[in-house]
């Protein structure tokens, strides 16, 4: 599993993840420093960037299959690398939402090319762990880049940051280009999909990724208000920095077993388990408002929602024939990023009623409904490895749900 293509591709998915978490963590404070931006603005420059993922998932899909994989992810970087760089030009609030539009364009594309492609690197009999350790590069990402960001802006202000996200971009680039990325399957007939409305949406994949739906809506209160939260409660930032190390901590432990756990007993035995640990997070992140409670529920909501993630992105690619992976992979992460993106939102407008602490406490209970969700999608379906698949057919041949 781990050959130098499967490396570089990690590498590649790590600097994006780097760029992407360090400029969401101080976009907003940016836009009202540099452009006396509104709280509705300041958060449209932080989320224009998602929209513009979005767009590119929608259509990354087929895209990919069109041009060619290798090519997509070299357009997709290059489109990412030229955004970064214009951070430094974008001299009014309206063009620095559209950079941050352009950005998200190339990360939605370049992110789907490497995890669709990935997933013809790793073995199929390790597929869950290969796809653990995929994603590992995204959560190291998600703790270095918040931690770096503050740094950087307090040291030596704002242009210091989009110069080394240029950097980091430029070094996505060169592992991109370095890494070779397995040939697509072909469809049954022998030739590539033709563009259709039809296929921008995976109709398989679709019932798997509503849980992560639900999920991602959930760990979006923590990206969005865990500040405010600690705020509230006399706790200083240091601590809530720490949340996203011991998240990424756990996280990389958590690879050496819950891939494999998975890929011999089967996906239920590993995903209603890290459901319940991700409602204990939240839970005891809305009881239990302590520097101890909070790295506490860092640690759980690691394994609830981060391996989770990665579990799911393994049925959503097994759910398929492996021509259809790709489509199945965009539509996976585009209800994800519908989710984290829109969740904010929809949070903002429950927090007057509930608070902090009842809304994660809510949000305990969306995940605990998830669990529901993902029996009906998958789990009363699924099968151990090495048993006979219950098939499902799709419109050109049956796939194993297994």
């Amino acid at each position: 599993m781990w050959t130098r293509n499967f490396i570089l591709t990690l590498l590649t998915n790590l600097f994006l993840a780097l760029v992407f978490y360090l400029l969401v963590t101080a976009m907003a404070l940016y836009a009202v420093n540099e452009f006396q931006a509104s709280d509705v603005m300041s958060g449209l420059a932080v989320s224009a960037f998602v929209l513009g993922a979005l767009v590119a998932r929608l259509f990354a899909g087929q895209a990919m299959e069109l041009i060619g994989r290798q090519r997509m992810l070299i357009l997709g970087l290059l489109l990412f690398l030229a955004a970064s760089a214009l951070y430094l030009a974008a001299s009014s609030l309206s063009l620095l939402i559209a950079v941050r539009f352009v950005h998200g364009l190339g990360f939605g594309a370049a992110s789907t090319v490497l995890a669709t492609a990935v997933q013809g690197m790793i073995p199929r009999h390790r597929r869950s762990e290969g796809t653990g350790w995929f994603g590992t590069s995204m959560s190291i990402g998600a703790a270095v880049g918040p931690l770096l960001a503050f740094q950087l802006t307090d040291r030596f202000g704002f242009d210091s940051l989009f110069i080394a996200c240029t950097g980091f971009a430029v070094i996505g680039l060169l592992a991109g280009l370095l890494v070779r990325l397995p040939a697509a399957p072909v469809h049954g007939s022998g030739s590539r999909h033709r563009f259709s409305l039809r296929g921008v949406i995976s109709a398989p994949a679709l019932p798997v990724s509503l849980v992560m739906l639900m999920a991602g809506l959930a760990f979006s209160g923590i990206l969005a208000f865990l500040n405010g939260y600690a705020q509230e409660q006399a706790i200083g930032t240091t601590v809530t920095s720490l949340f996203f190390v011991v998240y990424a901590a756990v996280l990389v432990l958590s690879r050496f077993f819950v891939g494999p756990i998975q890929d011999r007993y089967g996906a239920n035995i590993v995903v209603y388990p890290l459901l319940v640990l991700f409602v204990a997070g939240l839970t005891v992140l809305s009881l239990w408002p302590t520097p101890t409670g909070i790295l506490l529920s860092a640690g759980l909501c690691a394994l609830g929602f981060g391996s989770t993630l990665t579990s799911l992105q393994t049925v959503a690619a097994t759910v398929v024939p492996p021509f259809q992976i790709g489509v199945a992979t965009a539509t996976f992460f585009l209800v994800l990023d519908i989710g984290t993106g829109v969740g904010p939102v929809l949070l903002g407008a429950l927090l007057p009623v509930t608070g902090f602490s009842g809304m994660y406490l809510a949000l305990a209970g969306l995940v605990a409904l998830s669990m529901g969700v993902y029996w009906l999608a998958h789990g009363r379906h699924a099968q151990r490895p090495g048993r006979r698949p219950v098939r499902t057919m799709t419109r050109d041949r049956p796939s194993s749900t297994a």
